[in-house]
């Protein structure tokens, strides 16, 4: 008898425009075996949002105590309240077998790097710094000034690109979908992850 399947943690990070959002939720629509981590935050819940699907909402009494048991894979502070990627969900969901997905910041998802050998990373990079600025434009809901600092933060994301182990490009949502399931297909027949397949034939060929 095969021993369950372990499933693989994915980061998807890239500059604010380049689709993240967008290519997270075409993935979970076709791949049963894949979740998204929910973060944890003290901020409040905004109208519509629910606790433990858009986050784990709690008190920052709760926050710092997770940050001493060493709890967090990743967590930063904005705007006076805290944001995490908590391990101990993400550790139960790998050992039932799901692929999760960490759709995080570029800083974030470095601190998980530094953190998590067994990380597989992909960068969404965008067809143009041009593209970039035209999706965000065409948002309709930020300011000229909050488009430039925006930018100016993509443009410094897209240096640390050499960290990531893929890079892909968003032109269109379906073909960037495409290439991550092709990635989470390929890493899941990596040997290191095919081990025990293999030695249970073996073994079975010696006990014949």
């Amino acid at each position: 008898m095969s021993k369950e399947k372990h499933g693989l943690l994915i980061a998807l990070s890239g500059p604010s425009g380049s689709g993240k959002g967008t290519i997270v939720k075409a993935l979970l629509s076709q791949r049963e075996d894949t979740v998204l981590s929910v973060s944890m935050t003290t901020r409040q819940p905004r109208p519509g949002e629910v606790d433990g699907v858009h986050y784990h909402f709690c008190t920052r009494e709760q926050f710092e105590q997770t940050i001493a048991e060493d709890g967090f894979l990743e967590y930063a502070e904005y705007n006076g309240n805290y944001y995490g990627t908590p391990e101990a969900p993400i550790r139960r969901l790998l050992n039932e077998g799901k692929n999760v997905i960490l759709e995080i910041e570029v800083q974030g998802a470095e601190k998980v790097m530094d953190h998590r050998s067994d990380l597989i990373s992909v960068f969404i990079t965008i067809p143009s710094v041009e593209e970039l600025e035209r999706r965000l434009r065409g948002r309709g809901t930020e300011t000229d000034e909050v488009i430039r600092k925006r930018m100016e933060t993509a443009r410094y994301e897209l240096t640390r690109a050499f960290r990531y182990d893929y890079i892909v490009l968003n032109d269109e949502v379906e073909l960037a979908t495409a290439r991550i399931n092709t990635i989470i297909d390929a890493e899941s027949m990596r040997y290191s992850r095919m081990e025990n397949t293999v030695l249970e034939v073996l073994e079975h060929v010696r006990t014949q």
